[in-house]
């Protein structure tokens, strides 16, 4: 009875109609743009947790690996001391742009770190050393890999933000743009720590 009173009265407005599909069509779309865009927010706060956890993993080895190393390094202490420093400003970073730029900054000593180590033969030598350097050098892949799947989730995000008609609904639910996790200039190259005796154990 009732669907036959609605096609009766679909037949008597088709603009009606036609306006009533149109608003519900819109409705969906809002729906599935809204649910996609809280997707994507949450991929990236997930993909930021991945590299926190490779990060923390760092931040816990390079303490030990200064440690091991500072007794044949006695002429390197602005090495060291900057690692330091630049760890302590990384785990002190208030919020997620001073952090990117203090582990951009941590990765710079590290690099740097290692390529003085290769001024100490006898380190070679060092059993606790080379483990520190090889769990180190994988914590950093790691750490490269989980930026390069964060940067991806933030470049889908950011398109859907910027690009129309997406941007409408981003722009009255507050989403914002998020930010890359770009390594510095110099450091776009992982260090790759060769163990080899006798061969060159950091190249860039």
């Amino acid at each position: 009875m009732s669907f036959q009173g609605g096609t009766k009265r679909a037949e008597e407005n088709p603009m009606g109609y036609i306006m009533l599909l149109i608003v519900a069509a819109i409705v969906v779309w809002a729906i599935v743009a809204y649910n996609s865009l809280v997707r994507l927010r949450n991929e990236i706060d997930g993909s930021w947790r991945q590299i926190d956890v490779q990060l923390k993993r760092r931040h816990d080895l390079i303490p030990n690996l200064v440690e091991a190393v500072k007794g044949y390094m006695q002429y390197e202490r602005d090495t060291l001391n900057q690692v330091v420093e630049a760890r302590a400003k990384a785990l002190t970073a208030s919020d997620q742009g001073s952090r990117i730029a203090a582990e951009n900054q941590l990765s710079s000593g590290i690099g740097r770190l290692l390529a003085v180590m290769e001024n100490y033969p006898q380190l070679k030598a060092d059993e606790n050393v080379l483990r520190l350097q090889e769990e180190l050098t994988t914590t950093e892949n790691q750490i490269a890999f989980a930026r390069q799947s964060y940067n991806d989730v933030v470049l889908s995000l950011n398109t859907r933000i910027q690009t129309f008609p997406s941007n409408l609904i981003a722009g009255n639910f507050g989403f914002h743009a998020a930010e890359y996790f770009k390594a510095a200039p110099e450091d776009q190259a992982v260090p790759k720590v060769d163990l080899a005796m006798g061969a060159p154990r950091v190249q860039q």
